[in-house]
């Protein structure tokens, strides 16, 4: 008997737990630290961030350089813009990357394909960077994250 309850038991905990694991919706922390630690890897990396363009807040960042804070809103802005003069033109069309070139900086911007309030903003050192690569990266993050 007390084998078959000590059974019952694990075997319901586990059923909670599956349960539990299905309804919530959490984001895979580990899985974002992990992509955002593979964009960091790219030659030219100086900071990437994950932003929620419903309030501009970070969700995850990575690296240094330039307060990310201030940048994630600032570029929520410039992604609400660009997604308004869409409207405004009748364009029936999703972006699937902003870049901005600075002279000693590139800016690649992409929503996520699966949730797009959702943002990738990578900034990186023009000098050392190799822009298709770092595209490419951002191209593969964006699949990579789980939220």
């Amino acid at each position: 008997m007390a084998i078959f309850r000590g059974l019952f038991s694990s075997t319901r905990s586990t059923s909670t737990r599956t349960i539990q694991s299905t309804t919530e919706k959490e984001p895979d922390v580990s899985n974002i630290n992990e992509t955002l630690e593979q964009l960091m890897q790219v030659d030219g990396a100086m900071c990437v961030a994950i932003v929620d363009s419903a309030s501009g807040m970070l969700l995850a960042k990575a690296g240094t350089g330039m307060d990310l804070d201030v940048a994630a809103a600032a570029t929520t802005e410039l992604v609400r813009a660009k997604l308004n003069t869409m409207k405004a033109l009748g364009l029936d069309d999703a972006i699937d990357d902003m870049l901005i070139t600075l002279t000693s900086q590139y800016h690649v911007i992409r929503p996520l394909a699966a949730t797009p309030q959702v943002f990738i903003y990578f900034a990186l050192d023009r000098s050392k960077a190799n822009l298709a690569m770092a595209r490419l990266k951002v191209i593969q993050a964006d699949a990579a994250i789980v939220l």
